[in-house]
C-alpha cells in the first residue's frame, strides 16, 4: 500500500484545496481523505458569492476534482469524504450525485473496500454551541454541557423528523454502522475526535456557564467507547481545530488504534500522511 492523505476543517478555503491538489498531483498517494467541515461556513462566504446560482459544491469542489482527475489519469487516487458540522446538508445531495462520475466516495454512514482494509465514515458530532444543526446528535444520552444548544432546538437546512432531532445519538449510529465487524483492518474517517483525547482539547480554560466550569474536553464518548472496544486499525477526525496546539500533539493511541487529526488553527493546510500498513510512521505537514 502506498502512503495516503488526510485533511480536514479546509472551510472552502482555496489556498488550502491548492495546496491538497498540488500536493496529490505532485506524490500521487494512493487514497485522500476528507474529514469534513469542506465548505464556506454559512452562506456570505466570498467563494460562493462569487459563484451566482450555484454551489460551492458544484462550483469548484466537484470541477476541481474532475480537473485533477483528467490530469492525473490512472494515477488519480481514491477519494473518501464525509462532511462536518459547518457544513450545510442540502449540499449533500450534489456531493452524492457525483460520485457515479468516479471522482470520491461519500461515505458518511456507510463501509466500502479499500486494497485490503474497509474504511467507514461517520460525519456527526455531540452538540455545540453554533445555531446550525445538520451533522449534531446527542451523543449517548440527553446530556447538553451548559455552553451548547440541544440538537432540537437549532436550525437545519433541510428538514428532519423531530423524533429524531431529540433523540437520536451516536452511540445508536455507530453501532448500525459497524454491528459485528472485525475492525481489524478498518481505517475510519470521523469528524469529530474521541473524548479525553490528545485530539478534543478546547481552549476553554476558566470559562464558567451558571458558576458550572466548562467541559475543555469536546469530543464524542460514543467513538472512544467504539474505539476502546472494537480496536480499528486507524481512525481519523478533525473538529477541535486548537486541540493539537494545547496537547502538543495530533495524534494518540488508545490500544491497538493509531488516531490521527488534521485539524489545525493556523494559516496552513495540515496534511497527515500515512500508509495503513505501517500507521506508526504518519507523519504531518503543515503547508
Amino acid at each position: 500500500m502506498a502512503i495516503c492523505f488526510f485533511v480536514s476543517d479546509l472551510h472552502g478555503q482555496l489556498y488550502h484545496y491548492q495546496k491538497l491538489f498540488e500536493a496529490i498531483a505532485g506524490e500521487k498517494p494512493a487514497a485522500v481523505f476528507l474529514g469534513g467541515d469542506l465548505l464556506p461556513s454559512g452562506l456570505t462566504s466570498g467563494v460562493q458569492d462569487s459563484i451566482p446560482g450555484r454551489s460551492f459544491v458544484k462550483g469548484f469542489l466537484l470541477p476541481s476534482f474532475i480537473k485533477l482527475k483528467e490530469r492525473l489519469g490512472s494515477a488519480y487516487p481514491r477519494v473518501f469524504l464525509i462532511l462536518g458540522n459547518d457544513d450545510f446538508r442540502q449540499e449533500e445531495k450534489e456531493v452524492i450525485e457525483a460520485e457515479p462520475e468516479g471522482i470520491w466516495d461519500y461515505i458518511h454512514e456507510k463501509r466500502v473496500g479499500f486494497g485490503g482494509f474497509t474504511v467507514y465514515g461517520y460525519a456527526y458530532v455531540p452538540p455545540t454551541p453554533f445555531r446550525l444543526k445538520d451533522w449534531e446528535k446527542y451523543d449517548v444520552s440527553r446530556y447538553v454541557d451548559p455552553d451548547c444548544i440541544p440538537p432540537e432546538a437549532g436550525w437545519h437546512s433541510i428538514p428532519i423528523p423531530e423524533n429524531e432531532a431529540k433523540y437520536a445519538t451516536i452511540q445508536n449510529d455507530l453501532e448500525n454502522l459497524v454491528g459485528k465487524d472485525d475492525l481489524s483492518k478498518a481505517v475510519m474517517l470521523f469528524h469529530t475526535p474521541p473524548y479525553q483525547t490528545n485530539l478534543d482539547r478546547a481552549a476553554l480554560n476558566g470559562q464558567m456557564v451558571d458558576h458550572v466550569p466548562l467541559d475543555l474536553h469536546l469530543g464524542s464518548i460514543a467513538v472512544k467507547r467504539l474505539i476502546e472496544t472494537h480496536q480499528p486499525l486507524i481512525t481519523m477526525h478533525g473538529h477541535i481545530h486548537e486541540s493539537t496546539k494545547l496537547t502538543g500533539s495530533w495524534k494518540d493511541r488508545i490500544g491497538r488504534t493509531y488516531l490521527f487529526s488534521a485539524a489545525h488553527d493556523g494559516p496552513e493546510l495540515a496534511l497527515v500522511r500515512f500508509d495503513p500498513e505501517t500507521p506508526e510512521n504518519a507523519w504531518r505537514e503543515l503547508l
